[in-house]
């Protein structure tokens, strides 16, 4: 099969602005909808983000009827009971405020009563579920981020921890995209400095996954263009996004975190993570997202501070991070430049290594360690609970990953992936 020529940029569109919520109602009036459900999750259900969407969407004349019952980390269950919501509930809209959790559970709602499928594996990435497309256009969906980190208002993705395997896997299709992202920096106040330490590294993650990625042209051509993936490998349009985004993340992400007043650095966060979903969302993520499904879907005991749950939780950022420096010190011999161009955007000197591609990967695995530690992240998977017997059942979680790990500049096999683990076991 010849080699794809191609790529295909597809975004959301996204409104950016302090007190954008309050435009939603008309928004929807707009699209000519009339019953809306409004998804959100316990803790966020009572706070002025979901509130604020409420009473815009009643003075617009609309009718909402809140579903608040998202689990963080979603799982199949979870998806399946807003789905059994949504389609008792004759909605013709969608709006989901909330992080990534909620715009991820809001997408599939969306897309399993819009088009129901005759078993829920159907549309889920293969080789977990059957990975069926998304047979046409689905109904307005409207995201409001209330986390500054997945970028899931400018994606076609939707990620839930399959607890059969106890592991994450998902759904992927450009037209599970929103509709609109509505990007309030207002809603980011709230944010306590742990989430925000997560979510933000899960902005870093994203950025350096997406510019490192294999490149577009060396995947294999699709038979017709419907097919070709969301996920399409690294490319120039998307290099443009993921690099300002590690900008970004460099300048602000330690600020926010510190100060939760710093309306700059909490605004120019929220715009990083959506930067970064333009890039990942285009050429996709690699191996340190795919190595972070199993650690969160295999959590035993551990509880991340700052997340308010009834379960233990590793949160996504987290997951994915502490993959990250042992993950990037295996790609970088495929790709030095642009390991240590990425370095480079986070704020490592690489002036004397730019002939030395051996230290591509040590620098920017450095990097992400210093932000790893300055943000008081665990020390490697060891510090959230696991250890090297665990190591077979991480490496069996990831590979069917297909959608992200045949993503990765290098090969990674059971052997690597095993070494990789074994590395991250400690990060510093």
């Amino acid at each position: 099969m010849p080699n794809e020529t191609a790529f295909e940029m597809a975004v959301s569109s996204v409104r950016f602005g302090p007190g954008v919520t309050r435009e939603v109602g008309m928004d929807l009036q707009d699209l000519g909808v009339t019953r809306i459900m409004v998804v959100t999750d316990p803790t966020l259900s009572t706070m002025t983000p979901v509130q604020t969407a409420l009473e815009s969407i009643k003075a617009a004349g609309l009718t909402a009827v809140l579903y608040d019952r998202v689990h963080v980390e979603p799982t199949d269950a979870s998806f399946l009971d807003a789905i059994a919501f949504g389609r008792d509930g004759g909605f013709d809209a969608f709006v989901a405020v909330g992080g990534g959790s909620t715009i991820d559970t809001a997408k599939a709602v969306n897309l399993y009563t819009t088009y129901p499928p005759v078993d829920f594996l159907d549309y889920v990435n293969a080789p977990i579920g059957k990975g069926l497309p998304v047979p046409g256009p689905l109904k307005p969906l409207i995201a409001i981020p209330t986390t500054a980190g997945t970028g899931s208002e400018t994606t076609g993705v939707s990620i839930f921890d399959y607890t059969r395997l106890h592991a994450k896997t998902g759904i992927a299709s450009r037209r599970l995209k929103p509709t609109l992202g509505l990007l309030d920096p207002d809603n980011t106040r709230s944010m306590p400095p742990q989430v925000a330490a997560s979510t933000g590294l899960d902005i870093l993650s994203h950025a350096v996954e997406s510019f490192t990625a294999m490149p577009f042209s060396e995947r294999p051509r699709p038979d017709r263009p419907t097919v070709r993936p969301a996920y399409q490998g690294s490319n120039p349009i998307s290099d443009i996004w993921s690099l300002q985004a590690l900008r970004m993340v460099n300048t602000f992400l330690v600020r926010a975190v510190d100060d939760p007043s710093d309306d700059v650095a909490r605004a120019q966060m929220l715009l990083a993570a959506s930067y970064a979903g333009v890039g990942f969302g285009n050429a996709g993520v690699h191996l340190p997202h795919g190595m972070s499904y199993p650690v969160s879907g295999g959590v035993k005991g551990y509880r991340a501070p700052g997340y308010i749950t009834d379960h233990a939780i590793v949160p996504h950022g987290m997951s994915v991070i502490l993959n990250a420096p042992a993950t990037f010190r295996f790609t970088a011999s495929a790709h030095p430049d642009r390991h240590l161009q990425a370095a480079e955007a986070l704020g490592a000197d690489v002036s004397r290594a730019r002939t030395r591609n051996e230290d591509a990967g040590k620098i920017l695995a450095d990097r992400i360690t210093w932000f790893m530690q300055r943000l008081q992240m665990p020390n490697g998977l060891k510090a959230i609970g696991y250890s090297s017997s665990d190591i077979p059942a991480l490496v069996e979680g990831t590979l069917p990953q297909h959608r992200v790990t045949k993503l990765s500049p290098r090969y990674a096999g059971p052997e690597e992936l095993a070494s990789i683990f074994d590395a991250a076991m400690t990060a510093w």
